[in-house]
């Protein structure tokens, strides 16, 4: 069986602020209500959309079914869907922690 998956995006130095919580919150959550993730397939996109240059950075690998949050597939970016989670990720969905470009 294949867990649904989305992927966060995330750097370092955000990650390691909040390495001991139970919950990951990022300034998305407070400004827009949500936390923005992404498909396996979007993240290249992602990354030179909104990331370009930076080299400090994690992908989070998210098991949607283990999410407490809510999860919406909302239009964004060329009207592609997103997913949205409405409320902080508990660390327990969060299947591992990768430096961008570097595989499990």
């Amino acid at each position: 069986m294949i867990t649904p998956m989305i992927y966060h995006l995330i750097s370092e130095a955000a990650w390691n602020k909040q390495i001991h919580e139970r919950v990951l919150k990022v300034p998305s959550l407070e400004v827009e209500g949500f936390i923005h993730c992404c498909t396996q397939q979007q993240i290249e996109g992602v990354l030179s959309r909104y990331f370009k240059g930076q080299t400090d950075l994690l992908v989070l690998a998210i098991d949607e079914h283990k999410l407490e949050a809510e999860l919406r597939l909302e239009k964004s970016t060329n009207d592609e869907l997103f997913p949205h989670v409405y409320g902080a990720i508990n660390k327990g969905a969060i299947l591992s922690v990768n430096r961008v470009g570097k595989q499990n």
